[in-house]
């Protein structure tokens, strides 16, 4: 299955992904209401860094696939997929606002990870941005596995150097 397949899989049954970036604000809502004031204790962390976690890794996929759609292919904004390239944002939006009124995100576990990634990834977005646009590299030309093993060696680079500058 490709991912475009899996896309007009979920556009056919848009159901699932509305019940489930509906659910993610409201739970987190409803740990804001239960767990009050409790949330850097022990088990609602753990509660909020799942919520999270659920939200934000397809809202950051979202939001890489919105770029990258936006840079490279020149995407009109009139053809963007609601479900898959808008509801995963707002809801991640929402999560995290929601999450963040009840606790400090730097005591959520694994939270400063995820932030480090997001990092990671516009880096590695804008980077290849220069390069396709000054024409120095064609992204469009290069089989895909070659586009994927560049990525990973931008990956380790960046997080290498980011490493060194926070010592």
């Amino acid at each position: 299955m490709t991912l475009g397949e899996f896309f007009g899989l979920m556009n056919q049954n848009p159901a699932i992904i509305i019940f489930y970036f509906i659910a993610l604000p409201l739970t987190a809502l409803l740990g804001m209401v239960f767990g009050k004031g409790e949330g850097n204790l022990s088990p609602w962390k753990y509660f909020y860094c799942a919520i999270i976690y659920l939200a934000c890794v397809p809202g950051i996929f979202a939001v890489t696939l919105n770029l990258y759609q936006f840079l490279f292919e020149r995407q009109p904004l009139s053809e963007m997929n609601i479900y898959t390239q808008i509801l995963p944002i707002i809801s991640m939006i929402i999560t995290l606002y929601l999450v963040k009124k009840n606790v400090n995100l730097d005591e959520i576990p694994g939270f400063g990870k995820l932030s480090a990634l997001m990092v990671i990834i516009l880096i590695l977005l804008a980077i290849m941005w220069g390069l396709d646009r000054t024409r120095l590299i064609m992204f469009t030309g290069f089989p895909f596995y070659y586009i994927i093993l560049l990525l990973i060696v931008m990956f380790i680079i960046i997080r290498l150097a980011l490493k060194r500058l926070s010592k």
